[in-house]
């Protein structure tokens, strides 16, 4: 069961009334800022296991 563009429309504009533009807005910042943390904790997690290796 797939989504029509039209259907994915009329659900959107639910979402926009139920919670209002502001409120969308600050929680898709909110949703950005926590991947670029976890995105910045994989990154220097992987320089602190290369950093434990051994040269050989």
């Amino acid at each position: 069961m797939q989504l029509s563009p039209l259907e994915l429309a009329i659900i959107l504009l639910i979402v926009l009334l139920l919670f209002g533009v502001g409120r969308l807005s600050k929680l898709g910042s909110e949703l950005g800022r926590g991947i670029r943390e976890f995105r910045r904790g994989l990154s220097s997690e992987d320089e602190e296991t290369q950093a434990d290796k051994p040269d050989s």
